[in-house]
């Protein structure tokens, strides 16, 4: 839908959703008629909503983006360029939105577990965790991001890079939080 698009387009730009005489504007539109209209569509599609004051605003749905559904890694096979569903990446990617933020990875311990230099990670808060879970932990002191281990009542954090040693506490191991998930932008 091309509107859709330009609220898109206008939303990310200007982090609020453009007022009647502004949607005149980035419609083309000649009357505030056609936008109350569209407005009304737009409603009913649930892509937009209106606050007390009568403002409106995004709902979940309006930053879904298109799933058109599965790509072979393997040997190329016919493509179905048919619209399956959307997806909401904020829903997809985190379950606890109060608990979870994303941190920039700085360095390359993590590289064999396909985390790199740069990459952002998607931690949810925690104070416990599963061996082989990567976590991100304050070890005597200063942070980092490594696999938890433990054996016993020995735990340790290590490294997904052979060129780093596993790393085990003097003093102190917390758990801060467990990553659920990595971005790579190219």
């Amino acid at each position: 839908m091309e509107y859709k698009n330009k609220l898109t387009a206008f939303y990310q730009t200007h982090k609020r959703m453009p007022t009647y005489s502004e949607m005149m504007s980035l419609f083309g539109f000649k009357s505030k008629n056609a936008v109350y209209r569209l407005v009304e569509k737009l409603m009913d599609a649930g892509l937009v909503t209106k606050d007390s004051l009568g403002r409106l605003l995004p709902t979940a749905s309006f930053t879904d983006t298109p799933l058109l559904g599965l790509v072979k890694a393997g040997f190329p096979s016919p493509g179905e360029d048919v619209l399956e569903t959307t997806i909401n990446l904020d829903n997809f990617l985190i379950s606890k939105k109060g608990e979870t933020y994303i941190l920039e990875v700085d360095g390359d311990s993590m590289i064999e577990a396909h985390i790199a230099d740069g990459d952002m990670v998607i931690a949810e808060r925690s104070t416990t965790a599963r061996d082989g879970e990567i976590v991100i932990a304050e070890v005597d002191g200063e942070f980092t991001m490594k696999y938890f281990r433990q054996k016993g009542s020995l735990v340790w954090l290590e490294p997904a890079n052979k060129d780093f040693e596993p790393i085990y506490p003097e003093r102190d191991l917390q758990i801060r939080a467990i990553v659920k998930g990595v971005i790579r932008k190219y």
